[in-house]
């Protein structure tokens, strides 16, 4: 990193693998000189999806590719690239890959620490700790 500004190549990122053939390549994440904002490119084989979730901090998510169902606080809109949402802190919401081919999308947390609360068991966990990588189907 030179200074306050950095180029981040891709491919050379290191990837989580979330179960299930979703793989998430984190991008801005607790740099000392990044204050405010963590973000990451997610891909999902067709039919997947995470479980629905809340975070501690607002997101923002833009479809790269392919086609999604969002359901966010109990709604559900269908999106294609380059449809964006921004979902408030507290809110449940997931991404599901509608399509018959592979969904990336792009996220941005409005925060350095995330959390994601899960729905169903209400258990809250660092985002893309070892607890929070295996749930999606």
């Amino acid at each position: 990193m030179n200074g306050e500004s950095f180029i981040l190549r891709f491919n050379d990122l290191p990837s989580v693998d979330r179960g299930g053939g979703v793989k998430t390549t984190p991008l801005i994440k607790k740099f000392p000189v990044v204050e405010g904002i963590t973000t990451g490119i997610t891909t999902f084989p067709p039919g997947n999806m995470v479980p629905l979730h809340a975070h501690n901090c607002a997101e923002q998510v833009t479809v790269l590719a392919g086609e999604a169902e969002a359901e966010i606080d109990g709604e559900r809109f269908r999106l294609k690239a380059p449809d964006t949402t921004f979902i408030a802190a507290g809110k449940p919401h997931r991404f599901i890959n509608v399509g018959s081919t592979e969904m990336t999308i792009l996220w941005i947390y409005g925060a350095r620490e995330v959390t994601r609360t899960f729905v169903e068991s209400g258990e809250t966990v660092g985002h893309l700790s070892e607890k929070d990588v295996g749930g999606s189907r």
